[in-house]
């Protein structure tokens, strides 16, 4: 029975040894953490103007890579983003087509100062082999064209393209022949693509030479517009925003706007051209 007992006691004891040394085991603090190396859930939220849709997708997914930071785009006209941003207050950077819209909301108070990115260069897009021969602007008057054009109030090239026209003294002309007034380039692209209209004024990155050709405009008429991108005055993370401007206005990011047909800043070509 004293050797049983014996037995038993020790049983006891070792169990309860094990049992000690399993929950300090357990008890041990960690030696790392539980985030995935790289991971973050930071993002910033951009305005950008439809018509850099492409280059800007890109200048995305290659600024995620390198800082593990979200990019989150608003995809729009350039007026329609700025009554957006006015409304929310929410965001963190601009991209219009032109620095005409970054002023505007600059004036607001939306945005601070900003850096530049590329030329929005607006030509004449006529359909392939130009079967209306159009030579210039000045035959956007002529009766019977079919021309599609983008919003004054909601893109750059349509405000542009009005203060052309007026230049011109055709405004009133060219209006008439007007079938399509589209919110963003995108639209007008499509219609030009499907062939609803004559003629259009697009940006030279926007063109289709498989469907259309393309006419240059005079320097002198000055529609050539510069690409500014800049944070907001609203963002609740600054450096993050500077860091995806800063990414945009770097060598690298210029090469992606230059891989998607924009000429980027400064060229030579456009040395008349001021911001």
């Amino acid at each position: 029975m004293m050797k049983k007992a014996i037995a038993l006691i020790t049983i006891v004891i070792l169990a309860g040894l094990l049992c000690t040394a399993g929950c300090t085991s357990q008890q041990a603090p960690a030696t790392g953490d539980n985030t995935t190396p790289g991971a973050t859930d930071t993002s910033i939220l951009v305005y950008s103007g439809a018509g850099l849709k492409k280059p800007m997708n890109e200048i995305g997914a290659a600024f995620t890579e390198k800082t593990s930071i979200n990019v989150e785009y608003n995809f729009a006209g350039s007026g329609t983003l700025i009554s957006q941003m006015e409304l929310s207050r929410k965001g963190d950077a601009f991209i219009p087509g032109g620095t005409p819209d970054y002023r505007i909301a600059q004036d607001k108070g939306l945005v601070g100062e900003p850096g530049y990115v590329a030329y929005h260069v607006p030509i004449i897009a006529v359909q392939k082999g130009n079967p209306q021969n159009i030579t210039s602007v000045d035959d956007f008057a002529r009766p019977g064209l079919k021309i599609a054009l983008g919003g004054a109030e909601s893109t750059a090239i349509g405000r542009a393209g009005d203060k052309l026209f007026q230049k011109h003294g055709i405004l009133d002309a060219v209006e008439k022949n007007v079938v399509l007034r589209a919110p963003t380039i995108n639209e007008v692209v499509v219609a030009m693509n499907m062939g609803t209209a004559d003629a259009a004024l697009l940006t030279l990155d926007q063109i289709n030479p498989e469907k259309m050709d393309t006419i240059d405009l005079a320097q002198e008429d000055g529609l050539t517009l510069i690409v500014p991108i800049g944070q907001t005055t609203f963002t609740t993370q600054p450096d993050t925003a500077r860091q995806f401007a800063t990414f945009v206005t770097s060598d690298e990011g210029k090469a992606i706007f230059a891989k998607h047909g924009f000429p980027t800043y400064p060229d030579p070509a456009y040395a008349g051209i001021e911001p």
